[in-house]
């Protein structure tokens, strides 16, 4: 005598598109960002509206950036990494010519004529990463030899590095060189190569701060906040002071006082002290959550990465994201030295916003690219099974 075995009820499946969280996430501190910096620049003798008006069209053009950037056929463009890569090197070099390179606050970092002005090296951090993860997938069987494992990929990430040195932009620098060691790391370079590598960048950091008077003067003075409000760390004084305002609650949207010229570059580098004044505690802690969700939703996203170029390309944009986001919002809370970086989305600036829109072009691009190959590999395995 048989008898029935109980069957159990389908379980519902809910699939969360990664890229999809990422996107709305960027929406989100876009949002956000537009927001507050209409309240920032409200005091500004431009007016109300310069800022906001600039930021919006950022925003199109970004948008339009990434759509088209969603739309290309990353292993074609992969065929022409190099000359990529040397356009990119190219531009850092013009950057650096008197008569070619915009001077401005005494950096020489930009491109343009009159108010359009672009930072190169904002979109040679693409140009890095996207030249190292070809690279180093191209060696990906000779990556334990120690020229093509170690020399080579450490001269990619050096031209850049050194190059947006010479700006001078050390934040950038040490970015690049923390992305393209973690993609080292992560394609299966010797640990015995990255590691005194990682000491010898901090060292010649260590070097260039102590050979430099200012920079030297401005280490010292980040050591002591109160003492030097006056002089060195009076923007990170300032920007302290805007949290300590805000407390839980926030004061309100535009009645902030730091953003009434008390607090420089409050319309970019720290844009994030102005949402901690005006906004409170919730929303700052808000803003770090969304990151935190941004750089977990890739982490998902790249377990479907179909090869190692397009698993580094993907793991590259997503810490140019958030790496950035980690260093801007340790400058304006005090944790790190100020140094000069945008909060990505939420920070004015075209150029930023131009790279965020290509980072999250190349993001949906992969989801679109990935889900197709899953699928044929699906209907492959059915296949195989059937016959």
């Amino acid at each position: 005598m048989s008898r029935d075995l109980p069957t159990e009820a389908p379980r519902a499946r809910f699939v969360v598109n990664p890229a999809a969280i990422i996107v709305v996430c960027a929406i989100g501190l876009t949002i956000l960002g537009l927001t507050i910096l209409f309240s920032a620049s409200a005091s500004y003798k431009q007016g109300p509206y310069y800022y906001l008006s600039k930021q919006l069209i950022g925003v199109v053009l970004a948008a339009v950036v990434c759509f088209v950037t969603s739309r290309l056929n990353l292993d074609y463009l992969r065929k022409y990494a190099w000359w990529i890569a040397g356009g990119f090197a190219v531009m850092l070099v013009l950057v650096l010519i008197p008569g070619i390179g915009v001077w401005r606050t005494g950096a020489r970092r930009w491109l343009g004529y009159g108010p359009v002005l672009l930072q190169v090296s904002e979109f040679a951090k693409l140009g890095l990463v996207f030249c190292l993860a070809h690279y180093l997938a191209l060696n990906q069987s000779r990556l334990g030899e120690f020229k093509r494992g170690y020399v080579y990929p450490l001269g990619i990430i050096g031209v850049f590095a050194l190059l947006v040195q010479r700006e001078p932009d050390f934040g950038t620098a040490a970015l690049m060189v923390a992305v393209g060691l973690v993609l080292l790391f992560l394609s299966g370079a010797k640990w015995r190569y990255i590691v005194p590598t990682v000491a010898m960048v901090v060292g010649l950091f260590a070097v260039a701060v102590v050979l430099n008077p200012n920079r030297l003067r401005r280490f010292l003075a980040f050591l002591d906040v109160e003492g030097n409000k006056q002089g060195g760390t009076y923007q990170l004084y300032q920007s302290l002071a805007a949290f300590a305002s805000g407390g839980v609650d926030g004061v309100g949207l535009g009645q902030g006082r730091q953003q009434l010229n008390f607090l420089p570059e409050a319309h970019t580098d720290m844009i994030f002290a102005v949402v901690g004044e005006e906004m409170g505690l919730w929303f700052t802690l808000g803003v770090v959550v969304v990151f935190t969700v941004m750089f977990i939703a890739g982490l998902i996203h790249l377990r479907r990465a179909p090869n190692l170029f397009q698993f580094l390309l993907v793991t590259g944009c997503l810490l140019m994201i958030c790496l950035q986001a980690i260093i801007n919002l340790g400058v304006v809370t005090g944790v790190f030295p100020t140094k000069g970086m945008s909060l990505p989305f939420i920070s004015a600036g075209l150029s930023n916003l131009l790279l965020m829109g290509l980072l999250l072009g190349i993001l949906l691009n992969t989801q679109r690219t990935w889900g197709r190959v899953a699928l044929g590999g699906r209907l492959r395995s059915m296949h195989e099974v059937l016959a």
